[in-house]
């Protein structure tokens, strides 16, 4: 849908800032050999993974997914068991895709930059294709070619042959940015069509359909807002003998030493039966003791 496409814009301009800055405030090359590989993948790959890993934890789809999965595969019999993991492939498949934005974005655009390029596999341009012959054994040509990334390091003698190598590696840089961009609007195009034709719904249907998913998850939203709240409010109620925003309140509730006790500290989700949990201490409380104990008068002219 549309708010989708402007999330995925969004999520991509911000790479492409981030990115930027990135290179800007951190990238600096050590220009040594051993070192430039890994220094420049380091920079081209693990921005990406963890964009990747955060598109995943962001997806409430994701949790959807995950959460409560063993006891839900119980009650599923083996005639819909195919059925439930192609249902699971697919809304993985989504995830990924929502969750691929940022980290294509990222490599297309430090691919099209191309210096992490430049600094990662400069050592490995054979120069002698440029009819280029420094001075220099076998052994300390890659020695060389490590410094072509900083130009300040490189010898007079060889200001030529650098400037032809990294003209070499920023042209396989970039096109290699464009053929990825390529290959991920190709591939995105090539899944929409492939879902449209499998759809068994028709097009205005499957606008009625998406339209009603979108609201019926806004009014379960509000529905549950307001289902929790007036639920907390009955235990809070029992808890302290009145309601936050109540009016003409004639007595309060003064909990003992006990009770502020069994509220307090850390609780996890508690099940009590096959069917139902408890959410909090308080609730806990509320649902085993009895609300009996002090009561304090307020008068209603104070």
């Amino acid at each position: 849908g549309k708010e989708v496409v402007i999330a995925n814009a969004v999520i991509a301009i911000l790479t492409i800032g981030g990115q930027q800055l990135f290179s800007f405030f951190t990238f600096s090359c050590p220009c040594h050999v051993g070192q430039n590989l890994i220094y420049g993948l380091a920079f081209l790959g693990v921005p990406a993974l963890i964009l990747l890993i955060v598109g995943y934890a962001l997806n409430n789809q994701t949790w959807r997914l995950v959460m409560g999965k063993r006891s839900h595969f119980g009650r599923v019999t083996s005639s819909n068991r195919l059925l439930k993991c192609k249902l699971v492939c697919f809304v993985l498949c989504s995830i990924t895709g929502r969750a691929l934005v940022a980290p294509v974005t990222w490599l297309a655009v430090t691919l099209i930059n191309g210096s992490y390029y430049i600094c990662a596999v400069s050592e490995y341009v054979p120069v002698y294709y440029y009819g280029a012959a420094p001075n220099v054994t076998t052994s300390e040509r890659s020695k060389v070619l490590a410094t072509f990334p900083c130009r300040h390091l490189v010898p007079p003698e060889l200001t030529r042959e650098r400037d032809e190598v990294i003209l070499l590696l920023r042209y396989q840089s970039q096109v290699a940015g464009w053929l990825l961009i390529a290959v991920v609007v190709v591939t995105v195009f090539l899944s929409y069509c492939l879902a449209s034709c499998l759809s068994p719904l028709s097009f205005l249907h499957f606008r009625y359909w998406s339209s009603y998913v979108h609201n019926e998850q806004e009014l379960f939203d509000e529905a549950t807002e307001q289902h929790s709240r007036l639920y907390a409010m009955q235990n809070v109620r029992k808890f302290f003998g009145f309601c936050p925003g109540s009016e003409n309140i004639k007595e309060i509730r003064i909990p003992s030493l006990k009770e502020w006790q069994a509220i307090s500290g850390l609780a996890f989700l508690k099940r009590v039966d096959e069917e139902h949990y408890d959410y909090s201490l308080l609730h806990d409380w509320a649902l085993k003791e009895r609300a009996s104990g002090k009561y304090l008068r307020i008068d209603e002219d104070p």
